[in-house]
């Protein structure tokens, strides 16, 4: 069985492990929790060997190189530091509940890394800017980075959820304006689906009714349901700490992704930085997360101003690993 094979049915056991997340949150049942950790773990343990065989493979075919070196095993890579993530977080606070917020992350990610257009799960020789030392460095230090910020993300639409505005279910439409969702539904779709403005303009339509759809059927809820859904999330203080720690983990690992690729660049083409589009996002998502950061140690900002922070860098983690692709650059084969 090859690894790219594999890599597919990963896809559908994440999706598997996301769907019993969501029952065990949702029916408040602990057995679909423990089987979504036994099949998460089975899915890690798939993906895993998936990664490991392509790089078997790519030696058979007399590539020999590390499965990280284009955009398809970027994908597959940010999926599995999710998951791994993930579980050791729900091993230390022992609460699945989490894993409706992240585990459904990891399953799209290795959707996208199958159904979309363009994406090869091919093995294919290195081209000569990636034949360096640096690659794996690099590779693993920014996705560690971009997983931690995925799961942070997770977390902070938990908190926001759990705490809302004085202590009241929070009011999505205040937060979300519905002329921002639709440019960003519009461009989400264009950077991920589709290749035509047009098209993802039309397809922006649906999703944000979609999106206020689930916020009228949720602000309807009765008080009674609504307080079930979430007294199982953790306490807002262990929310707003895990959010801080896994920004703090992913700050560290992007700053040293930064950093490895400065060196790699520079021994490529003979400079540190080039200001090529994904240097510059990447330099921006730091900035973002540096002052979410700043604010948190020396401002003392914690709670809903540090998790919307928090989202809104992961929404620049996305451009910098999506949006740029479309931009001519230096980075433009791949996604790193």
């Amino acid at each position: 069985m090859s690894g790219s094979l594999i890599l597919s049915i990963v896809t559908f056991i994440y999706g598997l492990a996301g769907f019993l997340y969501i029952c065990a949150w949702i029916f408040r049942k602990q057995i679909f929790g423990k089987i979504a950790t036994w099949v998460a773990l089975v899915g890690l343990s798939g993906n895993t060997a998936g990664i490991l065989l392509r790089w078997v493979e790519s030696y058979q075919l007399g590539i020999g190189h590390a499965p990280f070196s284009n955009l398809y095993e970027s994908l597959v890579f940010f999926a599995w530091v999710i998951v791994l993530i993930y579980l050791i977080i729900e091993r230390k606070i022992q609460n699945r509940i989490i894993g409706a917020f992240t585990i459904p992350i990891a399953c799209l990610v290795m959707a996208y890394a199958s159904l979309k257009p363009g994406i090869t799960s091919a093995i294919q020789p290195l081209i000569p800017a990636l034949k360096s030392n640096w690659l794996i460095a690099h590779v693993i230090t920014c996705f560690i980075g971009y997983a931690a910020f995925a799961l942070a993300f997770g977390v902070s639409a938990m908190y926001l959820m759990k705490k809302g505005r004085d202590d009241e279910p929070i009011t999505w439409t205040k937060i979300v304006n519905p002329l921002i969702l639709f440019v960003f539904a519009a461009l989400f779709s264009r950077v991920l689906f589709i290749s035509n403005w047009l098209v993802a303009t039309l397809i922006a339509i649906p999703i944000c009714l979609g999106f206020y759809a689930i916020v009228f059927l949720v602000r309807n809820l009765p008080a009674e349901s609504k307080a079930k859904l979430l007294e199982r999330f953790p306490d807002t203080r262990i929310l707003d700490e895990l959010g801080y720690q896994l920004i703090l983990l992913g700050f560290l690992f992007l700053s040293i992704g930064i950093i490895t690729g400065a060196v790699w660049a520079n021994s490529a083409w003979g400079r540190y930085w080039g200001w090529d589009p994904k240097e510059t996002w990447s330099l921006i998502t730091w900035f973002v997360y540096a002052t979410l950061l700043h604010a948190r140690l020396m401002r003392g900002w914690h709670g809903k101003r540090i998790a919307f922070l928090s989202m809104i860098g992961f929404a620049a983690v996305l451009f910098t690993y999506f949006g740029v692709n479309l931009l001519p650059g230096l980075h433009s084969y791949g996604s790193f």
